[in-house]
Formats: C-alpha cells, structure tokens, sequence
C-alpha cells in the first residue's frame, strides 16, 4: 500500500522533537482527518540549520513531517518559500491518493513557519 521510502521514513522518522527558542515553532492541523504537525525551525542568517517535528497522526503524516524536515536543512528562507507538496509526496516515493492530505499539511505548516520566520 506505502512506498518503501515512506516505511522507512515511518519506522525510523528523522529529527524528531521540538526546538526551544529561539527557534520558530508553529503548528498546523487538518481539520478533516485531525492530523496535527508542529513543526520548529532555527535559522541563522536566513537558512534553516535545525529543523524538528512532531506529528500526531497517520503513518503518511508522519513520514512526510520527516521528509519535509530532511529537506527543509540547509534551505535558505527563499528556497523553503518555493515549498510545494509535491517535493514531500515524491520524498516519500508517492503518496498514495487518500493520503494526499499529509503533504498538503506540511505545505501549511511551512506556510505558518514562513510568516512567523519572515
């Protein structure tokens, strides 16, 4: 049913955790399946040098968050602003079509980080 990098991503989710301030820590949720993602982020002149999740919800939801903070490292602001679901969907080998929704709630959680962070 799941892409092998998305089980992967599931058992052993990278960078887990919260990070204190004065990293940015937002939080987002879907209000239809009830997935929330917290998600924090530190940022020394202008790039993301530590980014941490936390998920509560699905297995898909849950591997996103991972692949989105191994992306987002190393991302300066500008390119984390060009964020689309889909870079998550394809780092987690394609998500199947009911769980379309867990990159889309990474989409938003960046969204939240941005207008906090900028």
């Amino acid at each position: 049913m799941y892409p092998e990098r998305l089980i992967e991503h599931f058992r052993s989710p990278r960078n887990v955790g919260e990070l204190a301030p004065p990293a940015v820590t937002v939080e987002a949720s879907n209000p239809a399946c009830g997935d929330v993602l917290r998600l924090s982020a530190r940022f020394e002149a202008g790039m993301a040098v530590e980014v941490r999740y936390q998920v509560r919800g699905c297995t898909a939801s849950i591997a996103a968050g991972s692949a989105l903070t191994e992306w987002m490292r190393g991302k300066t602001l500008a390119e984390i602003a060009a964020f689309e679901a889909s870079i998550v969907d394809q780092a987690v080998g394609g998500l199947p079509p009911a769980s379309k929704h867990a990159a889309a709630l990474c989409a938003d959680g960046v969204k939240l980080l941005l207008a906090r962070a900028g």
